[in-house]
């Protein structure tokens, strides 16, 4: 019986790695020791944060203000570059006021047309004011006088009357003496030389009666001219009242002047208003981070020339989870470190807190991460000039009681 070879179990080799598969496991090590290295530099593996803390990221901010003109035109000069330093009415750029200036002299030309017219109408006016008072003054004058004369051309014409009717009496008994003589002279019983006398005594009584009634028409006409003067203050009235009308005209011509110098003054008003436009100041105190026009460009109203960020106003926004947000409060007590300055922490408060949460931004690396919803905060430096600008990432935190944590960050 012939023996049968033995038979050996023995346990296979496992295959020899690939060196594809070896490759692959060394990236993956080295992306995890980067990812590591990464957190650690953002404090994930340091110490964990204390409770009276609340700990957030983000990056520094500031609120610039793009400077534009409010009229257009074109651009003389732009005094800034990127970098200047500027303080509040410091002027950015000047505009071409060529059409404006010329815009300026018609409108102050109309306003000294319009003033030297209210002017000349008010002088006017006062002009004839007192010629409606020396009216009034002469027509109660001349009423009086009017009346006067009146009383005496009547008592003249009662003298004259008198003289005349005594005239003509003395001319009757004249008259018969002349009679009486001239019959006697021609019969001898007087002389001739009385008949003459008593002729010329008749005469001379004949005339002094003429005189008389001619007295008494010249008293007569004196009457008819003192009852005339008696209209002479209705006539005079009648002037005031005209006087009066020119004053109320020469009142509206008052006032439609003041109105066109109003309209002028306001028209010159906003002329120089917007000469005052086509300077551009800087509105605060800041530093220009962007010249977006050169000189020799036309820009129109709200063209963007220069934006002006304020450094000593920055601040960190960063987004605190929902779940702690409770804890924060406008107010509170922060610090800051800056990636250049990592221990030397910077004075801040939180000024402001979003209204309403949000989910994490875009730029969250970590799926489980994305899905929280966070609430965005401020926190206000209180001196960053030179140090905290607008763009570098930094590192916050929030504190909740009175004293600040003995670790660092």
């Amino acid at each position: 019986m012939t023996a049968s070879p033995e038979t050996t179990t023995s346990t296979p080799t496992p295959p020899p790695a690939a060196p594809g598969r070896r490759r692959i496991v060394i990236i993956i090590v080295l992306a995890a020791a980067i990812v590591a290295g990464v957190l650690a530099s953002r404090g994930v593996f340091t110490a964990s944060t204390p409770d009276n803390v609340v700990s957030l990221s983000g990056r520094i901010e500031g609120d610039d203000a793009v400077v534009a003109p409010r009229a257009p035109g074109r651009l003389l000069e732009v005094r800034v570059h990127e970098g200047d330093l500027v303080n509040a009415g410091d002027v950015i750029a000047v505009l071409d006021d060529d059409q404006l200036r010329a815009r300026e002299d018609q409108a102050r030309a109309a306003l000294e047309q319009a003033e030297a017219r209210a002017k000349g109408a008010q002088f006017q006016i006062g002009v004839l004011q007192e010629q409606r008072a020396q009216g009034l003054l002469q027509a109660d004058q001349s009423k009086v006088d009017a009346a006067g004369r009146v009383q005496q051309a009547e008592a003249d014409i009662a003298a004259a009357q008198a003289q005349l009717a005594q005239q003509e009496a003395a001319y009757r008994i004249a008259k018969f003496d002349e009679d009486a003589y001239v019959r006697l002279a021609e019969s001898g019983a007087v002389s001739e030389r009385q008949s003459k006398q008593a002729i010329a005594t008749a005469d001379q009584q004949a005339a002094a009666v003429n005189a008389a009634k001619k007295r008494v028409d010249a008293t007569e006409g004196a009457l008819a001219t003192a009852k005339a003067n008696l209209a002479n203050p209705g006539i005079r009235a009648a002037g005031i009242a005209a006087i009066d009308r020119q004053i109320t005209q020469q009142s509206a011509d008052v006032a439609s002047a003041n109105a066109q110098t109003a309209q002028a003054r306001a028209a010159l008003a906003e002329v120089q208003a917007n000469r005052r436009d086509l300077t551009v100041t800087a509105p605060f105190a800041g530093t220009i981070v962007t010249r977006a026009a050169e000189p020799g460009e036309v820009v129109m109203a709200g063209t963007p020339l220069v934006t002006i960020v304020d450094l000593n106003r920055v601040y960190l926004r960063g987004f605190v989870p929902e779940g702690r947000i409770g804890l924060v409060k406008v107010g509170q007590e922060a610090r800051i470190f800056l990636d250049s300055s990592p221990d030397q922490p910077v004075a801040a408060v939180v000024s402001r807190i979003d209204p309403q949460a949000t989910f994490t931004p875009e730029n969250t690396y970590f799926q489980e991460d994305r899905v929280k919803q966070v609430v965005g905060v401020k926190l206000q430096i209180k001196a960053a000039a030179g140090f905290a600008k607008p763009g570098m990432p930094a590192d916050g935190q929030i504190l909740l009681s009175s004293t600040w944590p003995s670790t660092s960050k």
